[in-house]
């Protein structure tokens, strides 16, 4: 029998995780109705829970013009680029339900540029997966496309940011083996879901 590490494929929560992460655990399973495996599989390693959730939060919560579904489209486009299941299939389902559309993360992780995304979507998408992809070529012609659509500034560093971050994440749940809840397969998938199912775990990637 191969060996593995103990942490490999463990979705569970620590149950001896310090107060702060249980209590963090507690409160995003009763406002999400489940306990993304993210964090179970997290809660074993304290330091980097912390530290992984406080960038998260800082990105995804950041006062800015790019809007929360704006936020998880970069995440799903730029994780099925890195063939991440967790991160596709979980913000794929926050993305529908913060989009108000049932089939928009299939579309955007299936193939981004026939999507029917607005131009502004689009421009933040391909920005974001140029970083995903070559984030050593960026240059200075690539904020062209950026500022006609309206970004500013602080947008365009939150696309990049996000698509880097998610990078990291998704190659995080790759090698550790972190899959997907169940639950978050269903999520959005109908307007009543859409409009007052489960609270997204935006918080809770």
């Amino acid at each position: 029998m191969e060996r593995v590490p103990a942490w490999f494929g463990r979705l569970t929560p620590d149950p001896s995780a310090p107060e702060d992460i249980r209590a963090r655990n507690a409160e995003v399973a009763e406002r999400t109705g489940f306990l993304p495996n993210v964090f179970g599989a997290l809660s074993w390693r304290p330091a980097e829970y912390r530290a992984f959730f406080g960038y998260h939060d800082a990105l995804m919560e950041a006062p800015a013009s790019l809007t929360k579904a704006e936020r998880e489209l970069i995440v799903v486009a730029t994780s099925a680029a890195n063939s991440c299941l967790y991160c596709v299939v979980a913000h794929g389902a926050i993305l529908r339900i913060r989009a108000h559309d049932a089939t928009i993360a299939d579309r955007v992780a299936i193939d981004p540029e026939r999507a029917e995304l607005s131009a502004r979507q689009l421009a933040i998408v391909r920005f974001a997966l140029k970083v995903a992809n070559q984030a050593n070529r960026i240059e200075p012609a690539d904020f062209a496309p950026l500022y006609e659509v309206g970004l500013d500034d602080d947008d365009i560093w939150l696309i990049g940011a996000i698509a880097a971050f998610f990078a990291l994440s998704n190659r995080l749940a790759g090698f550790a083996r972190i899959v997907p809840n169940a639950e978050f397969y269903e999520l959005g998938r109908d307007g009543a879901r859409t409009e007052s199912g489960p609270t997204p775990p935006t918080r809770a990637s």
